[in-house]
């Protein structure tokens, strides 16, 4: 019986071996019935995978499917390979086509998935990380959080007008973003004269913020710490290269990923990119931080009664409430 090495998902270089199951001809008939209806490199991804075991091929199999489910004029999304793409609200998918969905990769990879397990899914990343830590045997990651521009102005030491972040999503590894130049930003009226251009200098800036944020909101800390937002600053920045000059109406998809971080660094790659073009790069964005004591939860006064049936509860820290 073969086997299939690769890394596991955090960079943890650890080898990940996959004995593969026997592939007779019958299986492959019952595969490309199975998936007549996906692109021929989904049945090939999935082809690869049965036969070897290996969990690379899991990302085209995924998307493959996905893509089979969408209305047509939606498809075009998924060639961009965005891992921030929502389920719902971008690519219309509700929750009985996500069962479909869910019993065509059971069938396909030869897997069980709990209908619980599901509730966390929300982007086409979630489903692609879920399905490869449950065929590498592996916890699952905590699910993405998206943070609304009103609770990013709650927790965000940087704040309007240079705050450049509409909304925003975090996960264990990264984070994700968007921008929409509106042209009424301060610094367009002298950059340039009658002819306004977003400054690279700033949708740096626009990625750097995302990294505070995910230091803020993503980022490992130990029992009974938080990073302190009065902790983090900017360190350096390598690697950067501008593509494309970003006017106002443009909207900029943000991208951060975390490279490594040991206190007091971490280390990010960014890209910005607008519809399918690329329109910055940067190689490592640095940041310093700090730990800090996390503030005490706050104590339920039992003495408190309801008015008229409905109780008065004190508002919850903000990170409890995305969370929840």
């Amino acid at each position: 019986m073969s086997e299939a090495v690769s890394s596991s998902p955090g960079g943890n270089n650890k080898p990940f071996v996959a004995l593969a199951r026997p592939f007779a001809a019958e299986d492959e008939v019952a595969l490309r019935e199975a998936l007549k209806r996906c692109s021929p490199s989904t049945f090939e991804a999935a082809v690869q995978f049965r036969k070897t075991g290996n969990p690379e091929h899991l990302p085209a199999v995924v998307i493959g499917v996905i893509e089979r489910f969408v209305e047509p004029d939606l498809r075009v999304k998924l060639k961009d390979a965005d891992d921030d793409l929502r389920l719902i609200e971008d690519l219309g998918i509700d929750s009985l086509t996500m069962m479909e969905i869910v019993i065509l990769v059971e069938d396909v990879l030869q897997m069980s998935i709990n209908n619980d397990e599901l509730r966390n899914l929300r982007t086409v990343g979630d489903v692609k990380t879920f399905i490869d830590c449950k065929i590498r045997g592996l916890p699952l990651p905590k699910p993405t959080k998206f943070l609304p521009i009103e609770h990013l102005g709650a927790v965000m030491p940087i704040q309007p007008p240079f705050l450049f972040l509409n909304e925003a999503s975090v996960s264990s590894t990264g984070a994700n973003g968007k921008y929409k130049i509106s042209g009424q930003e301060f610094f367009l009226q002298g950059h340039f004269k009658d002819n306004p251009v977003m400054p690279a200098s700033i949708m740096l800036e626009a990625l750097g913020q995302l990294a505070v944020l995910y230091l803020l909101e993503g980022a490992p800390v130990e029992p009974g710490k938080i990073i302190g937002s009065n902790t983090i600053f900017f360190t350096g920045c390598e690697g950067v290269r501008a593509h494309r000059v970003c006017k106002p109406g443009d909207i900029l998809t943000l991208s951060i990923k975390l490279k490594r971080m040991k206190m007091p660094l971490a280390t990010f790659e960014g890209t910005i990119r607008v519809g399918q073009e690329k329109a910055v790069i940067a190689e490592e964005i640095t940041l310093t931080f700090g730990m800090v004591e996390a503030p005490a939860q706050p104590v339920a006064d039992p003495s408190r009664r309801s008015v008229a049936g409905v109780s008065a509860p004190a508002s919850p820290p903000f990170r409890a409430a995305i969370n929840a």
